[in-house]
């Protein structure tokens, strides 16, 4: 039986700014991001399975935002997993802090964990079909 994968890729890049509206103008105007009102999306075609389609997420947040509570960082990595409730449960055996309950939507699952020096961290089961139409044209390309 095959070993099951925990991470398979960063999935999303989410930090905090004075003004994110600004931030990401000026990623837009200087570094060539398309981006909307959640960031910028990078699509990417993952090596072993080239015909299907992934996503990244990249994100600006207030400086006020709750979104990486109760992290005192100023920024969360979110990772892409193939089986988050097996994760889940293979963490909790660890001893990992687990932050809250598998969230359920109709672009994937997810949950969040705090590493040993108190980032915290998004683990994300994608369901990307819900992206390739979303964003069939608004992306940045891999």
């Amino acid at each position: 039986m095959d070993k099951k994968k925990r991470v398979t890729m960063v999935g999303g890049i989410f930090f905090k700014t004075d003004n994110p509206t600004e931030m990401r103008n000026w990623y837009g105007k200087h570094l060539g991001l398309d981006t909307d009102e959640y960031g910028a999306v990078f699509r990417f075609h993952p090596q072993k399975n080239p015909q299907s389609t992934g996503y990244l997420q990249w994100s600006t947040f207030s400086q006020d935002s709750e979104h990486m509570k109760p992290s005192q960082k100023e920024f969360m990595i979110n990772y892409r997993v193939e089986d988050i409730e097996w994760l889940v449960g293979e963490l909790k055996k660890e001893g990992v802090k687990i932050l809250d309950e598998i969230a359920t939507y109709d672009y994937g699952k997810f949950v969040h964990i705090m590493d040993p020096e108190g980032n915290k961290i998004e683990l994300w089961e994608p369901v990307d079909k819900v992206f390739d139409e979303y964003y069939s044209k608004n992306t940045n390309e891999s």
